[in-house]
């Protein structure tokens, strides 16, 4: 499975951004997939993910209330909605698909990873 994400860019504190990730090459409704996002210097995270019918999501507490992960099965895409976009959001936002796992928060239960999109939050 190819994965390729799109849509970041650089925004001020308080704004909103939407990042979407492509899916080709195998079955899509396969797998749960997610989204993890890596800052300069730390490890990645998970942020969140969506069962395979698009049925049910779980978020990371930090981002509760202000993200939203959503698929869409006959485009092959999942995005995250992100609003109120605080500086600390600033990583690299990559998505992730797993065929054994669902709501997974470890980045090793996941076997394709697009090459991810830089979120900057910045005044």
């Amino acid at each position: 499975m190819q994965l390729a994400e799109s849509g970041g860019g650089l925004v001020q504190p308080g704004d909103f951004l939407r990042v979407t990730c492509a899916a080709s090459g195998r079955p899509f409704t396969n797998y749960a997939m997610a989204w993890f996002r890596q800052g300069l210097g730390r490890e990645r995270e998970f942020v969140a993910s969506i069962d395979r019918a698009a049925r049910d999501a779980y978020y990371a507490e930090s981002v509760k209330d202000r993200f939203t992960i959503s698929r869409d099965n006959t485009k092959n895409t999942v995005s995250l909605q992100m609003n109120s976009l605080k500086p600390e959001d600033t990583a690299v936002y990559y998505c992730a698909a797993a065929k054994y796992y669902t709501h997974s928060v470890q980045p090793s239960t996941y076997e394709y990873w697009g090459q991810g999109t830089q979120v900057t939050v910045s005044s």
